[in-house]
């Protein structure tokens, strides 16, 4: 494996995130997996070295610019529609003290997810095949968690019916974006109110030496949400909350 990272190293700086080696054998043998896997399982259309360590792994990780604490405390964080385990898995490496739950519909990638975990002996984050609307009606994830992520494409109304449920009081849900959310915001209003959230910023910014736009749009939970969300499979995107 001839696999350069002097450019995943310097696009870090700028997120004034310093790497171990052993974090950065930790993000190589998860590239290794990665490509491994995707060739007879779809986890991604990326596969090029230094774009899978920029568009996915150094995008995951800039949520230090919205959480620029992360490494110094113990969040517990959830990542609902994980995929290939972006951003809940390079997060997990980067900053070892955060409790990680990763959740996606897909039991294929649930096995891929257990495998990365496995070999690159990461504790504390368990991955789940399952439905957010699911999961967040039981006891022990609804409103347990200090964060939920998500780097699903989905509208923003979609996603905070899926997201909130599981964000404590005082917690806050962070989607990351690749474009601007003026429009989708306005429409997601509504929906904010009702499940207890209330709009806390828009952190925009590109990613390092690049030209590539990316937003996280952050809200924070200031009140339980209603019992009767989120509802059953499937209604959260077909009746959203206008």
């Amino acid at each position: 494996m001839n696999n350069d990272c002097t450019s995943f190293i310097r696009d870090l700086k700028e997120f004034q995130i310093e790497i171990s080696e052993e974090q950065t054998k930790q993000f190589l043998a998860y590239y290794e997996l990665l490509t491994e896997w995707n060739s007879f399982m779809n986890l991604t259309a990326i596969t090029e070295f230094n774009e899978v360590m920029k568009k996915h792994f150094v995008d995951s990780l800039s949520l230090i610019k919205a959480v620029p604490d992360i490494n110094e405390k113990s969040y517990s964080l959830i990542d609902v529609g994980t995929g290939a385990g972006f951003p809940g898995i390079p997060l997990k490496i980067m900053f070892p003290s955060i409790k990680v739950v990763l959740l996606d519909s897909l039991n294929k990638r649930i096995s891929f997810l257990n495998e990365v975990i496995d070999k690159l002996e990461l504790k504390d984050i368990q991955a789940f095949h399952g439905r957010a609307e699911d999961y967040a009606k039981q006891k022990e994830y609804r409103e347990n968690f200090d964060m939920c992520v998500s780097r699903a494409v989905a509208n923003l109304s979609t996603l905070f019916k899926y997201c909130l449920p599981f964000v404590k009081k005082g917690g806050y849900f962070i989607s990351y974006k690749s474009d601007k959310v003026t429009e989708e915001f306005e429409h997601a209003g509504k929906a904010i109110k009702t499940l207890g959230g209330v709009y806390q910023s828009q952190v925009e910014f590109y990613l390092p030496n690049s030209d590539i736009y990316r937003n996280l749009f952050i809200i924070k939970k200031e009140n339980t949400t209603p019992g009767k969300y989120p509802r059953k499979a499937g209604l959260p995107s077909k009746e959203p909350i206008m």
